[in-house]
């Protein structure tokens, strides 16, 4: 599943990035539609005068707190969240990452990440270098969190 979101779900977008999803922020209104309908996308929005569009995927959010937005969005898509695809996709870029050698990193990670980790991801855009750190568990809480 691919995603839209309005500017005000930023933070959303960065979750549903961490979660696997395609996610694309749009700041631009006018071009909301147009381009959701060109590149498949279900749109993701607090603003309640998108919602009059017919024709289109739209998901109205009704709260501020990431927590209850994917809930919601869970519940209203049917949404399944494979754990598998964790970190997949740049939170910064939307990009898939790459495999990233662990030689090849060694002077852009933390001397003790370097030391601990055997596996790395890169963003092939950016650059960002992507490792399971604590992190990951975070993510794996909230997701049993809201599973219940």
């Amino acid at each position: 599943m691919r995603f839209i979101v309005t500017d005000e779900l930023g933070r959303f977008s960065r979750w549903l990035r961490i979660l696997g999803f395609d996610t694309v922020l749009e700041k631009n209104r006018p071009n909301l539609v147009i381009r959701s309908l060109r590149e498949e996308r279900i749109i993701l929005t607090r603003d309640s005068k998108l919602s009059r569009f017919t024709g289109i995927g739209i998901v109205k959010i009704d709260s501020d707190f990431v927590e209850e937005q994917l809930e919601q969005l869970i519940r209203k898509l049917n949404l399944e969240i494979d754990r598998n695809n964790l970190f997949s996709i740049c939170v910064l870029c939307n990009e898939p990452l790459e495999r990233a050698e662990k030689d090849s990193v060694k002077d852009e990670v933390p001397h003790c990440v370097f030391k601990i980790q055997e596996n790395f991801m890169r963003c092939p855009k950016c650059k960002k270098i992507y490792w399971r750190g604590t992190h990951w568990a975070l993510v794996n809480k909230f997701l049993d969190r809201i599973s219940k």
